[in-house]
């Protein structure tokens, strides 16, 4: 009989996976899709495992979000794999990690799908904090993926979004000291150029950002790139290893929705105003427009 109902709900899951699917990729998806990968360690510890254990479940969904963002459209990830402030935990755990991310790294340059995606990688943070073997994956990883622009998966490792800014703020400083620059000409453009990736053009803004755990909040987490464009917000509750396909596309929902209420904003703000506005402007306006022609 269980037997029976497990049937039944894959069914019905993948029916379901299939409904969402076709109704994500009617509208426009985002463009630039940011994660913060919460829960690894709560869910190994709720099945009695080592942390590592969490870690490595968490590190297969990586690779199943990849290749639905792939699907549907998306053209950057960035995924929240090591912030600054892990650098407190213990050292056993932070050398398994960053052996499990060395892995990664080293399995992306010869897996097969990520030249079919013509995926470019990049790690962002303060590379040079992490040990050597791995920073040696990274610059190996990039190397090998330079050419690529059609998706991009970006790394976070090492990373927290004040210090991004602050390492910004300081090389236009230095700039602007040398004479490379004018303080007249710093913009928002000129911002956004100098944060990571180094050498690299800049992020675009974040479209939809999802946080798995429960937790909403974004820890710090490209404060500029996802603040400033007040792009769409996903908190969900599983834990990261435990993070589905159906998740993955609701979350793709709520950006969709939030776009046709913003559309909506819009469009009854064009109404309003010209209602606002008398005839007499209005013909005003088209006889302007006719000068123009």
């Amino acid at each position: 009989m269980s037997f029976i109902s497990g049937s039944i709900s894959r069914i019905v899951y993948k029916g379901y996976e299939r409904l969402l699917t076709q109704e994500v990729q009617s509208e426009k998806v985002p463009r630039h899709v940011a994660i913060i990968m919460d829960g690894n360690r709560r869910f190994a510890r709720k099945l009695g495992q080592m942390t590592s254990y969490g870690h490595r479940r968490g590190a297969e969904v990586t690779e199943n979000v990849m290749e639905w963002a792939c699907e549907i459209g998306v053209e950057y990830l960035t995924i929240y794999a090591f912030s600054t402030e892990n650098f407190n935990r213990g050292d056993e755990e932070k050398d398994k990690l960053f052996d499990l991310i060395k892995l990664k790294f080293d399995e992306i340059v010869v897996d097969e799908r990520t030249h079919e995606r013509k995926m470019r990688v990049h790690a962002i943070g303060d590379i040079e904090k992490l040990p050597e073997p791995l920073r040696e994956s990274i610059d190996n990883v990039e190397l090998m993926t330079a050419a690529y622009d059609r998706f991009n998966l970006n790394v976070a490792i090492a990373y927290g979004g004040r210090q991004e800014i602050i390492k910004a703020v300081q090389e236009i400083a230095t700039k602007v000291e040398a004479g490379e620059l004018e303080p007249e000409d710093i913009e928002e453009d000129t911002i956004s150029n100098h944060l990571y990736p180094s050498g690299s053009a800049a992020l675009p803004d974040v479209d939809l950002i999802i946080r798995t755990g429960g937790d909403e909040r974004v820890s710090n987490f490209l404060p500029w790139q996802a603040n400033g464009s007040e792009c769409a917000a996903y908190f969900c509750a599983p834990f990261w290893p435990e993070f589905r396909k159906i998740d993955f596309l609701r979350s793709i929902r709520v950006y969709q929705s939030r776009m046709r209420e913003k559309h909506h904003s819009v469009t009854i703000r064009a109404a309003h105003f010209l209602k606002a506005l008398g005839k007499a402007e209005i013909e005003e306006v088209r006889q302007h427009s006719k000068s123009k022609k």
